[in-house]
């Protein structure tokens, strides 16, 4: 194992590099995206982990 794969599993905690919360609030955020036709979307993320997801939806009114 090199040494930068040995410093990603260290503070990973898995080999492949993939962590289990990463794949979880990726998934959400999709299917926050999924849903969303106008707006924007904030994630708050504390000790590398997405702990918030904020979402503003706007509505566009035609006269």
């Amino acid at each position: 194992m090199s040494d930068s794969r040995t410093v990603e599993f260290a503070r990973n905690g898995r080999a492949d590099g993939q962590r289990a919360d990463i794949a979880v609030s990726i998934d959400k955020v999709r299917g926050v995206l999924e849903a969303l036709r106008f707006g924007s979307i904030t994630l708050t993320v504390h000790d590398a982990r997405v702990v918030q997801i904020d979402v503003t939806e706007k509505t566009r009114l035609t006269a």
